[in-house]
């Protein structure tokens, strides 16, 4: 008993000073000047899906929720948002090859189309996240339409 006790006390301490850490925080007051939906105009539908869905993770500028306050969720959350940002970073849109962006437009069709993102992890705090049918469908073929602009693109070059 005593050391369930000294472990539950080493616990608490460990947890209190991991409050005292802090990872650093994805935050820019600016939008840039390559961010996608600066550079490509999308309607007003797929403009609030992608700052909805997407942005959170994959653009320099995340909304924290109050208990990414908390470690060690903070951490978690970091990590999310630094594996996102370098699978695909919509505030350096303007910085990859057409090749690159249709590829990634390729892979954002696919990953959407199956339900792969957004993360259930994510859509399960932030439901206005959880895509319908209709904001699956806009999203996409908006995607697909820049996917063979940029297609095009890269042959030309």
């Amino acid at each position: 008993m005593k050391i369930v006790k000294i472990s539950l006390v080493i616990l608490l301490i460990v947890f209190l000073g991991m409050q005292f850490v802090r990872p650093e925080k994805n935050l820019n007051a600016e939008v840039p000047a390559t961010d996608l939906i600066a550079v490509e105009a999308p309607d007003q539908e797929v403009a609030v899906v992608l700052k909805s869905a997407c942005y959170d993770c994959h653009s320099n500028n995340t909304k924290y929720p109050w208990y990414a306050e908390v470690a060690p969720v903070s951490f978690w959350i970091a990590d999310h948002v630094e594996e996102g940002k370098e699978h695909l970073d919509f505030s350096q849109w303007d910085a990859y090859s057409p090749k690159k962006k249709a590829h990634k437009m390729e892979e954002l069709i696919e990953e959407v189309k199956e339900h792969e993102m957004p993360l259930e992890s994510y859509t399960l705090m932030h439901g206005e996240a959880k895509l319908t049918a209709e904001q699956i469908e806009a999203l996409t073929s908006w995607a697909a339409m820049l996917q063979t602009k940029y297609e095009l693109g890269a042959q030309v070059q």
